[in-house]
């Protein structure tokens, strides 16, 4: 038996004898077992790629094996994900609501109002507030971005939820 004259693939000689010499059968092999669905020359390059970031523990002799089992595993993951993403495509989506008009219309009436409110709002207390409620960030966050006392932060929180209730009726 003779010795191999290199122990791993990643002498760039022997990868692309290795390339020349699979990269067909490879592409044959996919296509006959699966169709033009998987996209094989694609899966053919993927498993050429894992062959080369995987060169120092694959033997040449192994080579074959590796990149033919290579292929056959991503193009049954493929053909897995179609099914999935049919699967989906199948389910329609929900063309209803629970939502009656009336409420719509004044959920659009309360966004008009808080808006509004929003705006009589000073800089400072709109800043401190959205921060807190939108963003939800902490009152020592706050007065850290702000450059302000926690205590501070707090008071434009506080004075701004009094005054959108004031604005807003129903709240």
């Amino acid at each position: 038996m003779d010795k191999p004259l290199f122990k791993n693939v990643c002498d760039e000689q022997v990868f692309s004898q290795l390339y020349k010499k699979w990269s067909k059968d490879l592409y044959n092999f996919l296509y006959y077992k699966f169709g033009e669905k998987v996209n094989p020359e694609d899966k053919v390059q993927e498993a050429f790629i894992k062959l080369w970031k995987n060169c120092k523990e694959t033997p040449p002799e192994k080579a074959k094996s590796f990149l033919f089992t290579v292929v056959s595993n991503l193009s049954l993951n493929e053909i897995k994900h179609q099914k999935v993403v049919l699967k989906f495509q199948e389910k329609k989506p929900k063309d209803y609501t629970n939502l009656t008009p009336e409420f719509m219309m004044e959920e659009k009436e309360y966004m008009a109002k808080f808006q509004n409110a929003l705006g009589k709002l000073s800089e400072g207390q709109r800043t401190a507030f959205l921060l807190n409620r939108v963003e939800g960030k902490r009152h020592k966050e706050i007065a850290e971005m702000l450059g302000i006392s926690r205590k501070a932060v707090e008071k434009r929180i506080y004075t701004a939820l009094e005054k959108l209730r004031q604005d807003i009726e129903e709240i």
